[in-house]
This record gives structure tokens, sequence and C-alpha cells, in this order.
């Protein structure tokens, strides 16, 4: 998959998703892969990444259902791409 075969989309993303929307994007090399391609994020980077944005541990446990549900979306759209 390259950035070629992703069509140019532009979404708004909502004021109080921003921040889970930042961490999720700054954690796009972050992927666990098996055989079958990526399984989820390394949730070990999180927290440090979350640091470098500037988000505070407290921040980041009102963030994480939203990062986990951006996740499961795009664990779906990579399985879809393989089929």
């Amino acid at each position: 998959m390259t950035l070629a075969d992703i069509p140019e989309e532009e979404v708004e993303v909502w004021p109080d998703a921003w921040p889970a929307f930042r961490l999720f994007e700054a954690l796009s090399t972050q992927w666990r892969l098996g055989q079958g391609g990526p399984s989820g994020l390394d949730y070990a980077a999180i927290p440090i990444t979350a640091s470098m944005l500037g988000i505070k541990r407290l921040e980041l446990i009102d963030i994480f259902p939203d990062l986990r549900t951006m996740e499961v979306e795009a664990l779906a759209v990579m399985a879809e791409s393989v089929e």
C-alpha cells in the first residue's frame, strides 16, 4: 500500500477529538505487525509520544478510548485493502 492507494479526502475533526487525532497521527509508525499484517498499535509507545505532544497523563486517560476507536477503524480499513 502506498500513499497513491489512499484517496485524498478532507475530513473534519471535532475539537474534542483533536488531541486523540494528533496522538493517533503521531503514532502512525508504531504498528505491531504479525504474519497477517498489522495487529494494533504498540501501546508502549503511547505514553512517550503523548508526552512529546504535551499531553498530560490525566488527559491521556480521557483520550485513550478515542485512540482505541481510531485504532480499530484503521485496522478494519487496512484489512479491507488486503482482501
